[in-house]
C-alpha cells in the first residue's frame, strides 16, 4: 500500500490574509505630490519686506542703546585720556602737614608722586602705602586740591623712651616700639633695660605693660621738678623698678609699680638730708626693703 495513501490526501496551508501582499496598480501615482518649481516655493516680495521690517522693528532699540553706550564710553575715555595727560593738570605743589620728626625733604624723597606729574594719574593709595612703611609714620592720607596741588597728612609716633629688647628700640607712650633706634634719633630718652627678648616675642603684651608702668614711675618722679634727672630705668625679672640717675649713675631701687609715690616722698626726705658731697658719692639707696627704713651705699672716698 502506498504510504501517501495512509493518510489521506493533505491539503497544502494557505498563507493568513494578513501576511498578503496587494499591489493596487496607479496607488503610487495618486499618493505622489506634484512640486513646482523652486521659484515658486520662495517668499513673495511683499512677505520679505514685512519680516525685514519686523526685524528691523524689533532690533532697533538695541542699536539704538548699543551706539548710545559706544558713544558714551568713548567720550569718558577721551575724557579720561585728556585729563590725565594733559599738562594742564601737572603737579606744581605737593603739601607735606603733620610731620615733625620727619623732614618735608624726607617725606618727599618717598613719595611715588613728583612735581610734574598729572594730578589725576597720581595713585593716592599707593602713595598712602609708601608713607606708612616709614616707621615713623603711625597714620597717612593723601588727597588731591585741583588743579594742582597733592595734599599728604600725617600722624607720626611720639617716643616716649628707649627700650633695650635684643637690641635699642624706640617706645612709645603704649609701650610698643616703633622703630630700630638710630644714632641721629633723639639722645634725651630714658633707656629702660632688664627686659627679655624671648619673652617680649611670646607676649609681646605683657612687655608693653612693664614699659608703660615704668613710664609711669617715670612720670612720678618728674612731677615736683626738683629731682635727679634719671638716665636709666631697669625692670627686673619681677617688675622691680631701679632707677639710675642721669649724672652720677646713682641706683634708687624703688622697688614694685606698687605704691611707688611714697617711696618717691621717701626719698625726697633722705635728698634732703644728704650734703651735695654725700650726693656725689651716693651709690645707690634703697627704698623697697621696708616702708620706714631707707639704706644709702655710699661710694669710698
Amino acid at each position: 500500500m502506498d504510504r501517501s495513501q495512509r493518510g489521506g490526501a493533505k491539503e497544502t496551508p494557505r498563507p493568513p490574509t494578513s501576511s498578503r501582499l496587494t499591489f493596487k496598480p496607479g496607488l503610487g501615482k495618486k499618493n505622489r505630490k506634484v512640486r513646482g518649481s523652486i521659484w515658486s516655493r520662495m517668499p513673495k516680495p511683499a512677505q520679505m519686506a514685512d519680516a525685514c521690517g519686523r526685524m528691523l522693528r524689533r532690533g532697533a532699540p538695541a542699536a539704538i542703546g548699543l551706539a548710545i553706550a559706544l558713544a558714551l564710553g568713548g567720550t569718558a575715555y577721551a575724557g579720561y585720556r585728556f585729563v590725565t595727560h594733559s599738562s594742564r593738570f601737572a603737579i606744581t605743589a605737593i603739601e607735606v602737614h603733620g610731620n615733625h620728626h620727619l623732614s618735608t625733604d624726607q617725606v618727599l624723597a618717598e613719595l611715588p608722586a613728583h612735581v610734574g606729574d598729572n594730578v589725576f594719574a597720581t595713585n593716592l593709595d599707593r602713595t598712602v602705602r609708601e608713607l606708612r612703611a616709614d616707621p615713623w609714620v603711625a597714620k597717612a592720607s593723601a588727597h588731591r586740591v585741583l588743579p594742582h596741588t597733592i595734599v599728604i597728612e600725617l600722624t607720626e609716633h611720639e617716643p616716649a623712651a628707649i627700650a633695650d629688647i635684643g637690641g635699642l628700640y624706640l617706645v612709645d607712650a603704649a609701650g610698643h616700639p616703633f622703630k630700630k633706634y638710630a644714632l641721629d634719633d633723639a639722645s634725651d630718652l630714658p633707656i629702660i633695660t632688664g627686659l627679655d627678648r624671648a619673652a617680649y616675642v611670646t607676649d609681646p603684651d605683657a612687655a608693653a605693660g612693664q614699659i608703660q608702668a615704668a613710664l609711669a614711675a617715670l612720670a612720678s618722679w618728674r612731677a615736683p621738678g626738683d629731682r635727679p634727672a634719671i638716665g636709666e630705668i631697669h625692670v627686673d625679672p619681677h617688675g622691680a623698678l631701679t632707677l639710675h640717675t642721669y649724672d652720677q649713675s646713682t641706683q634708687i631701687q624703688l622697688g614694685t609699680p606698687d605704691g611707688v609715690a611714697a617711696r618717691m616722698q621717701t626719698f625726697d626726705a633722705v635728698w634732703g638730708e644728704l650734703t651735695d658731697t654725700e650726693r656725689q658719692r651716693a651709690l645707690a639707696i634703697h627704698l623697697d626693703s621696708r616702708p620706714d627704713h631707707v639704706t644709702v651705699a655710699f661710694k669710698d672716698p
